[in-house]
């Protein structure tokens, strides 16, 4: 298992651990320079978003990933946390059905062109 495919799976894991709802990884090799992989969460409060992104922050760093930043704490409506290859998004489900980003990040250029 690669580097990436590492990372991953232990973010899935924190991210089982500590209940997150319906945990999508995106594929984004192909449609961005930015990372190989997306991973978009739910939590049921602000509280439970925090939570998990700070498990997130801290387990990743403990097995040592370089976490490039993080966003959105001081709401903690949306965490977004860049560790390079892979960006997490946990979410309140109200903001991760108004953002939509499994759609969008989905697209691939041909459906753009048609849009």
């Amino acid at each position: 298992m690669n580097s990436v495919q590492s990372l991953i799976s232990l973010i899935k894991t924190i991210l089982e651990d500590h209940k997150a709802q319906n945990i999508v990884e995106l594929d984004i090799k192909d449609v961005s320079s930015i990372a190989d992989a997306m991973i978009v969460t739910s939590g049921t409060s602000t509280r439970h978003v925090k939570s998990m992104a700070d498990a997130v922050m801290e387990k990743t760093k403990q097995a040592g990933f370089k976490i490039l930043s993080s966003e959105g704490a001081q709401t903690s409506e949306w965490i977004l946390i860049d560790l390079a290859d892979v960006i997490v998004h946990i979410m309140l489900p109200e903001t991760r059905n108004f953002y939509d980003l499994e759609r969008l990040w989905s697209a691939r250029p041909q459906d753009l062109q048609k849009a």
